[in-house]
């Protein structure tokens, strides 16, 4: 009977250290930390990095955003864990160096020569000749033969007789040595570039990130840098005609500002386009100031042309706007109040107040961007025209203001001009963007028109309201047909003169009727006969009374009439209009009566518009700003000894073959008996050319 006992822990407790090294060292390990790295890699790529909290709520919704704001999705290279798991992908790769590079290393000093003659038998490439020397001198022969051949050789005398052992393709191995090597240097130099310095001025350096506003003079110290910073990565934003200092270095939770050992100043801001508006080039000329030996000198940044000063290199990233000053002048959409101009700047805001007394409605306009040049491609179905009562233009204006990719239409490229965007934030903090186009665009349909965007959130389409341009080529037609429309006496005068104009004199009973009907549908499409539940004006207001007021087979036949009765009704309040503000009536020609068709959908969509007036871009006065990224990273040189080394040692390990060649020499009655054999660490076709070659050369006839 047998007994078996467990070992006392006191006894195994030694080795827990030595299997957690195992566990490091081991190849599962370090498969797994790279199957982790890639997943997060695929992630960084995919997931936008560095992103508004906004943004993201957009796009996956409160709890997704949470969660991956939680993990530091949305900066992923320089998460606590990202860096950690990159550490332990170190410390695993050292410690497999550390244990296998001694072996191989030893390895490759050996001949293994003290192998016994009878093993040569057992080897896949073996070979027996008599030779006719004795062995010493066969040896010695054979040795020479091999050394010639680049083989590293080395012989042993025996008392039975001689054996010569070499070896060749070491480098296969010390490929091996050269890419785990390569591994742990690109780690550490990704570390050394990456956040870890930072991270270890926040944890340690008293350093915090900075998340409010102002100016950047005004940021106190604890959120600043030292130049003499040994790694970061940040923007430089510097506008034309300014220099700056202080690059921003965004953080999951903040921003920190990196004092620079130099000032950069923008002189010119170059940009060229393609024929389909994307930028060619972007260039800066720029002047470097250094701080400490007061040197100045101008530069030349481009995209992939960097500048380096003081291990500090400069790259162009993008262009923004520097501060533009723009004029806007207000248009009422409502038919209320008078248009009056507002000035502004790019990136600031203006208070507004619409109303009198305690009731007055307070806005902000805040000015977003401004783009001298928009390339749009307007070719495809010309002359199909756009419903604009749809009120989301999206679909009918992607066929004319789109990606220009669409295959199945002839590209037609063409500057529309400026553009200005901007934002209204009503009292409570709600902000709607617009984006309006400076200048009319001829869009086939007959008439230019002027183009409104609007869009509720970041990632929505701009939908576009198309207001008609007048014979002079501006808005004040539509504007006066609109406050006329709003006037019920304007109204009135319009509906009298359509129905004098459209009846027989001798038949005051049908001017009669036709007067109370074009009154009714111009009071509908005017919001005067709203009600609760019911569409305030415009066409929907008439498509409502037909449906409440006439048979369904009579609808369409309805339709037909009061557009026709709508649009000779407007084309008299326009020409009243005109009258009132002193001009001259339109001839009634093609011209004018698609002016009158046009307003007829603009009219209709303005009461769907969200806000009281449109602003529209009267002037302005560019100013260029450049984007650089300036970074100081050491470690690439690392890095590009890493690459470098994981270049030499894939290929060593793929292309070096090692091979080890014994032969044994032994007497024999008339000479020498030698028996020969090949060892290769991969069995090709290549290896057993080579074998039957030296078998040729070194063993000669064969018995």
């Amino acid at each position: 009977m047998s007994t078996i006992t467990a070992d006392p822990p006191a006894e195994r407790a030694p080795r827990r250290p030595q299997e957690l090294v195992e566990l490091l060292s081991s190849m599962r390990f370090a498969i797994a930390l790279l199957t982790v790295i890639c997943i997060a890699s695929v992630i960084g790529t995919v997931l936008k990095q560095h992103e508004p909290m906004p943004n993201y709520v957009n796009q996956f919704g409160p709890f997704w955003a949470q969660l991956f704001l939680a993990v530091h999705l949305d900066a992923v290279y320089s998460a606590w864990w990202f860096l950690l798991i990159l550490a332990f992908l170190v410390v695993s790769t050292s410690l497999c160096i550390a244990r296998n590079a001694p072996k191989i290393l030893a390895d490759l000093k050996t001949y293994k020569e003290n192998i016994r003659e009878g093993s040569l038998l057992a080897f896949h490439h073996r070979a027996e000749a008599r030779l006719a020397d004795p062995p010493e001198t066969e040896a010695q022969r054979i040795g020479q033969a091999l050394a010639r051949g680049g083989w590293k050789v080395r012989l042993q005398q025996r008392s039975n007789g001689w054996m010569v052992a070499a070896r060749t393709g070491g480098l296969g191995k010390i490929g091996y040595v050269s890419a785990h090597s390569a591994i742990v240097l690109v780690c550490l130099g990704g570390l050394l570039d990456g956040d870890l310095v930072v991270r270890a001025q926040m944890l340690w350096g008293g350093k915090q990130p900075y998340n409010g506003g102002g100016l950047i003079s005004q940021v106190s110290a604890q959120h600043r840098l030292a130049s003499t910073n040994p790694a970061f990565r940040g923007n430089l934003m510097v506008a034309e005609g300014t220099a700056s200092s202080t690059a921003v270095l965004n953080q999951s939770d903040g921003i920190l500002l990196q004092e620079l050992p130099f000032s950069i100043e923008l002189k010119k801001f170059v940009v060229e386009y393609y024929s389909a508006g994307m930028p060619k080039l972007f260039a800066s000329d720029i002047v470097i100031h250094d701080r400490d030996t007061g040197e100045s000198f101008p530069a030349r940044v481009e995209v992939n042309h960097p500048v380096s000063h003081r291990g500090v290199q400069i790259y162009q990233s993008s262009f923004d706007d520097g501060g533009s000053s723009v004029t806007l002048k207000a248009v009422p959409l409502d038919g209320s109040g008078h248009g009056f101009d507002v000035q502004g700047t790019i990136g600031g805001s203006t208070e507004l107040t619409r109303g009198p007394g305690g009731g007055a409605q307070k806005m902000t306009l805040e000015y977003t961007a401004l783009r001298v040049i928009n390339v749009e491609n307007l070719g495809g179905n010309e002359g199909s025209g756009t419903d604009v009562r749809k009120v989301d233009l999206k679909a009918a204006l992607d066929a004319r203001l789109g990606a220009a990719n669409k295959p199945d239409a002839k590209k037609k490229l063409r500057n529309v001009g400026p553009s200005i965007t901007y934002k209204l934030r009503d009292a409570s903090g709600q902000a709607r963007e617009f984006h309006n186009y400076m200048l009319p665009v001829d869009l086939g349909d007959g008439a230019p028109v002027f183009l409104l965007g609007m869009r509720e959130a970041a990632d929505d389409t701009f939908r576009y309201m198309r207001i008609p341009a007048d014979d002079k080529g501006s808005m004040d037609g539509f504007l006066r047909l609109r406050a006329a429309l709003a006037d019920p006496a304007m109204r009135e005068a319009a509906v009298r003169a359509y129905a004098k104009l459209a009846t027989d004199p001798s038949r005051p009973e049908l001017a009669q009727q036709l007067t109370a009907s074009t009154l009714r549908a111009l009071s509908l499409f005017a919001g005067a006969e709203g009600g609760p539940g019911k569409s305030v004006g415009g066409l929907q207001a008439v498509s409502e009374f037909i449906d409440g007021n006439v048979p369904e087979a009579e609808r369409p036949r309805a339709g037909e009439v009061l557009v026709r009765i709508l649009n000779g009704a407007l084309f008299e309040l326009m020409e009243l209009s005109r009258e009132k503000a002193g001009l001259a009536p339109l001839p009634r020609d093609e011209h004018a009566q698609a002016f009158v068709t046009q307003s007829v959908l603009a009219l209709s969509d303005a009461f769907a518009y969200p806000a009281p007036m449109a602003f529209e871009l009267q002037d302005f006065k560019q100013v260029q700003a450049s984007v650089f990224q300036v970074t100081r990273s050491p470690g690439h040189y690392i890095v590009y000894l890493g690459c470098a080394l994981l270049i030499l040692g894939v290929f060593a390990m793929l292309y070096v073959r090692e091979r080890r060649l014994w032969v044994w020499l032994s007497p024999a009655e008339e000479g020498s008996q030698a028996r020969m054999a090949l060892s290769a660490n991969r069995k090709l076709l290549d290896v057993d050319r080579e074998f039957d070659k030296l078998r040729d050369r070194l063993l000669g006839d064969r018995t």
